[in-house]
């Protein structure tokens, strides 16, 4: 059967979107700038000269988070609801990210950050420009690739303004676009590969991705194909793959910075790219969740998103990833309940349900990191893996486990930076019981309960001991509607939170 694919796709259209962004004195003919409003107190002076709050609740303007309101005129004033204020990074990205989301037909957009980089309570103004140039660029991301008369309004130039006062911040401020645009577009470029189709986007044509771009940011990209996986004894990822047409691929990405040595720190990355997961022969139902399962490459697409940014952060680190990709099909010759899978380094798990299947490719990645030359500091991995997760934390903050402490505090801190929550989660090795085999050395899954942490202690298995994180970001991969820097469909979820941390990140104390 042939099936006809849009010959023009581009699967990353984000590479190519260019969005200028400047630190001004002045608003510089922008078509809409934004006025930030609390609930409390004193109006700006621009605004009360004809207003007070009477007026502005009677149009359903409270001040409140989020709340916009837009005036005409030209330019276009656009209140913005600050409730008690703006005092930080986060509160200060949505807020432009709603300002931007009320000015969608608008493509050059301003905002007056003179106030908020000033004074006691004031917000650095590197973190404040590198917050707005997130909020903005990512509210108006719209995935349309495939669209043959797209309706969104692009961003064409964001002005920062610094007014007198502030003026002598531009430097700073700078350097905080700067940062901003890379971790905008390193999102974005994630959303990207999220949002494409299945059959626009295999574990093949995500493996071409890699060769074509990684090296345009400093990354060396191996790719190994179903014969090399097979030399490589990757049970796991090739157990996946049985019920496919598909062929599978393991992706490795290795960032290494100028000057690197054997006492560099070394951090690897392992992300699940399944690229679609039908479940297997434990078929999901044809609800929703399953129609979203092309989300379920959501971990791999992080990693190689994260990884496309350090050089440009300045990363000190040597950073390895390991994309393990495949879909999951079920046909005759896919793995059945009950087969017993051998992972690279000879652990046999017996597959007790197809659907769980992450973790299976998961583990030979962990398993390869792990015998690296110039063995990792550190490793962390990122999955769309449980819907225990989802269950337990909702939908806007992802499970995070560790077996060390210092990974966990810096994981932690990444999410702090970009506001993509994580919640620690106790690795309870009381539970590990339940992953025994009666006929293999493991069971895929284990009880009714406790699947984050079940799951969790599954991946731990393969580590050696190494210092080690684990995301889950099954619930927080899809956003169902706009939601402030959050666009409909794929949320890039971890690629921001990776690129943070791997560029921060310090090696743990070796016990």
């Amino acid at each position: 059967m042939t099936v006809v694919i849009n010959p023009d796709f581009n699967p990353v259209p984000s590479l190519d979107r260019q969005v200028s962004v400047s630190v001004n004195a002045d608003v510089e003919n922008a078509g809409a700038v934004a006025l930030f409003v609390s609930a409390e107190g004193e109006l700006p002076a621009e605004l009360a000269a004809s207003f007070d709050r009477d007026s502005l609740a009677a149009a359903g303007f409270l001040g409140k988070a989020g709340q916009t309101l837009v005036l005409p005129g030209s330019p276009l004033r656009v209140l913005v609801g600050s409730g008690k204020g703006i005092g930080t990074e986060a509160q200060l990205r949505d807020a432009v990210a709603a300002f931007t989301r009320a000015a969608r037909e608008i493509s050059t957009l301003a905002v007056d950050l003179s106030a908020l980089v000033v004074g006691d309570d004031a917000i650095s103004v590197e973190a404040a420009a590198q917050a707005a140039t997130e909020g903005a660029l990512l509210a108006r991301y719209r995935f349309d690739a495939l669209k043959s008369d797209p309706k969104t309004v692009q961003l064409e130039r964001l002005t920062l303004v610094l007014t007198d006062e502030a003026a002598d911040l531009a430097e700073a401020a700078e350097v905080g676009v700067e940062r901003g645009l890379i971790l905008a577009r390193t999102a974005s470029l994630s959303r990207d590969l999220g949002n494409t189709p299945p059959r626009h986007l295999s574990a093949v044509k995500f493996a071409e991705i890699a060769q074509k771009f990684g090296p345009q940011f400093g990354l060396e990209v191996e790719v190994f194909d179903r014969q090399q996986l097979i030399a490589l004894g990757c049970g796991g990822l090739l157990g996946v793959n049985a019920g496919s047409t598909e062929e599978p691929r393991m992706i490795k990405l290795r960032y290494t910075p100028e000057g690197a040595s054997d006492e560099t720190a070394h951090l690897a990355l392992v992300g699940k790219g399944i690229m679609y997961d039908s479940g297997g022969i434990s078929l999901k139902p044809s609800n929703a969740m399953h129609a979203a399962m092309k989300l379920d490459m959501m971990g791999a697409g992080a990693v190689f998103s994260a990884m496309t940014s350090l050089r440009e952060l300045g990363a000190t680190s040597i950073v390895t990833g390991w994309l393990m990709c495949t879909d999951n099909m079920p046909s005759g010759s896919a793995t059945k309940l009950g087969d017993v899978l051998t992972i690279r380094g000879g652990t046999t798990v017996e597959v007790k349900n197809t659907d769980a299947e992450g973790r299976l490719v998961l583990a030979d990645g962990l398993v390869l990191a792990t015998e690296e030359a110039h063995r990792p500091d550190a490793i962390v991995d990122i999955a769309t893996l449980t819907g225990a997760a989802m269950m337990a934390l909702g939908t806007r903050t992802a499970a995070m486990l560790a077996n060390n402490d210092s990974i966990a505090e810096q994981l932690q801190a990444a999410a702090d930076s970009t506001d993509e929550n994580t919640w620690r989660m106790p690795l309870d090795h009381r539970y590990r019981e339940q992953l025994k085999s009666d006929v293999a050395d493991l069971s895929n899954i284990g009880g009714q309960y406790g699947g984050v942490i079940l799951a969790a202690l599954f991946l731990n298995e393969f580590v050696d001991g190494t210092p080690w994180g684990h995301l889950d970001i099954a619930g927080t991969m899809q956003a169902e509607g706009d939601d402030l820097w959050r666009s409909t469909g794929s949320t890039g979820f971890g690629a921001r939170l990776l690129a943070e941390f791997a560029t921060a990140f310090e090696a743990p104390e070796k016990n």
